[in-house]
């Protein structure tokens, strides 16, 4: 029984490209900074939401912390998600 190439070869084509697209971003996008008062800070946020107003700005937090697992004693995730923003309004 012959083997068709013709499937194989558009599967391998497309997943070449997606690895070269991904390689190529891989190398063109410059490594983040770590600012650790920053990370200290998000730490330090209380979970769920925030928000203070005051005449020039408005400044907001939200903090979420959460452990999935599967089943009682399975593998588990824990997420914790922080959020912190700014709004600044000026008159010109």
């Amino acid at each position: 029984m012959a083997l068709q190439f013709a499937p194989i070869a558009g599967i391998a084509l497309r997943y070449g490209a997606v690895a070269l697209a991904t390689y190529a971003a891989s190398r063109a996008i410059a490594p983040g900074r770590l600012a650790q008062p920053v990370e200290d800070e998000m730490d330090a946020t209380p979970e769920g939401l925030t928000l203070r107003k005051s005449q020039e700005q408005a400044n907001g937090s939200a903090r979420w912390n959460s452990t999935f697992r599967v089943g009682s004693r399975g593998p588990g995730v824990h997420v914790d998600l922080t959020l912190l923003g700014r709004l600044k309004l000026k008159r010109v």
